[in-house]
């Protein structure tokens, strides 16, 4: 007997309706990505290795997957690496690629190959899949698609609040209310570092403290504390859980307690001016909120952080992030030019929707019209017939072959089809057709020359 096939973990098959759900959000966040003015590239599935590894941390080098080399790979390893089992040494002798884990950092790399070609500010949109070698969980898969905007040759903070109301306008449309758009920056991050005393600790102290919703305050703690922070740089942290109030109100006791760092203060003055700005200008449905906690693990971020919870109730990971990086261009040579971008987890906002029953109703209906098939005159007339439906927009088919009436009512309720068309030797005397609506079983007659009296009522 034959193996079952399988797929490998972390990875999926699409049915009709899955893939119709996930084109509805993907054509939402297109359109808005297009009315605030983006461009869409596409950029290879795949990188050469240093164009990736050491971007992402050491937590995300170690979630790359790598790409064998062609042919007899191990051939050009010398015996003493091979002999040795050291996967850091043997890696770059046989991959010299590897899938991409982001959107971002390819794009840095494409801005540094067309900067001769490219008008900046540069505006562009990117909806593709990425790859990383994660624990398969629910939300979180080893492919998936990312929907990123990013803007480059601008430091100006009014692209953070674009991007806050690119959010809220995709939110808004697909009906997913009370979204959180969590704010913070990082220089915030490093002033805190700067007056705990922990500035030659920072990825450490930034990727434990990103840990806080997982974890807790007493997790977050004794990270800290393996990473290397000493009793009294945590003691100092210890406010931060606690902040409380508006935005305004936390930001103005980060302010005092920031002031002595150059850098803290600044932060401190970017997030002042967006979250006050949004504020006047007001949001659709989405809520913003500061996060002193939020340190997204990526070495690139140097500004603004964002990061998208789901409504209240709805247990998932972070639907949506992104930040501003000030040199990212710089690690392909291109220096000082600053850009910032938000990314859309499809997958995840596809659960979120799907839970909270929020795709239109209609959405799985891929057939409007079937014709059925009453034998080889009958069936060119519903050919004829589906033709013109069709080019009126209607998605309309035939039933393929002469089957048993009841067979072919069975499919029409399959695939959720509403109305059923009937030609018979009777219609075809009287050029006429049926239609049946499905959900009522009510039928109504028109002449095979008034298809357009039948569309109309649709």
């Amino acid at each position: 007997m034959a193996q079952k096939p399988s797929i490998p973990k972390g990875t999926r098959d699409f049915t009709p309706s899955e893939v119709i759900k996930r084109n509805y959000i993907f054509d939402i966040v297109k359109k808005h990505f297009q009315t605030f003015g983006f461009q869409p590239i596409e950029t290879p599935s795949f990188e050469n290795s240093d164009t990736l590894m050491g971007k992402y941390g050491d937590e995300g080098d170690r979630l790359i997957f790598k790409i064998l080399n062609s042919g007899d790979y191990l051939s050009k390893v010398d015996d003493v690496t091979y002999s040795s089992k050291n996967s850091g040494a043997l890696t770059p002798k046989i991959s010299e690629k590897a899938l991409r884990y982001d959107l971002t950092v390819p794009f840095a790399r494409y801005v540094v190959m067309h900067q001769n070609e490219i008008d900046f500010p540069f505006k562009r949109y990117q909806i593709q899949p990425v790859w990383r070698a994660d624990r398969p969980q629910k939300g979180r898969f080893r492919e998936f698609y990312q929907c990123d905007a990013d803007v480059v040759g601008s430091d100006s903070l009014l692209q953070e609040i674009e991007l806050v109301q690119l959010y809220d306008a995709v939110f808004t449309e697909l009906k997913l209310e009370g979204v959180n758009i969590k704010l913070n920056n990082r220089k915030i991050l490093s002033g805190i570092a700067e007056v705990i005393g922990a500035q030659h600790l920072l990825i450490d102290f930034t990727v434990a403290l990103d840990k806080l919703d997982k974890i807790g305050e007493e997790g977050v703690k004794k990270e800290m504390a393996e990473r290397g922070l000493t009793p009294e740089a945590i003691a100092k942290v210890e406010p931060l859980f606690s902040l409380s109030g508006s935005n305004l109100d936390q930001l103005q006791a980060l302010k005092e307690l920031l002031k002595d760092s150059e850098t803290g203060s600044k932060g401190v003055e970017e997030l002042t001016f967006i979250v006050s700005t949004i504020e006047e200008m007001g949001l659709q449905s989405a809520n913003l909120s500061i996060d002193v906690t939020l340190a997204r693990g990526l070495n690139y971020y140097t500004g603004a952080i964002f990061e998208v919870a789901a409504p209240k109730g709805v247990k998932m990971g972070s639907i949506g992030g992104g930040g501003r990086y000030d040199d990212l261009t710089g690690i392909f040579g291109l220096k000082d030019v600053s850009g910032v971008g938000i990314s859309f987890g499809l997958d995840r906002i596809y659960l979120v929707l799907e839970e909270l029953g929020l795709f239109p109703e209609s959405i799985d209906r891929s057939l409007q019209v079937l014709c059925l098939n009453f034998g080889d005159k009958e069936a060119l007339a519903a050919l004829k017939l589906v033709s013109a439906l069709r080019k009126k927009g209607v998605k309309a088919d035939v039933y393929p072959s002469k089957a048993k009436i009841q067979k072919q009512f069975k499919y029409a309720n399959n695939r959720n089809v509403p109305y059923v068309i009937l030609i018979g030797e009777k219609e075809l005397e009287e050029n006429s057709f049926v239609v049946k609506h499905m959900e009522s079983g009510d039928q109504q007659t028109y002449a095979l020359d008034a298809v357009g009296d039948f569309v109309a009522g649709l």
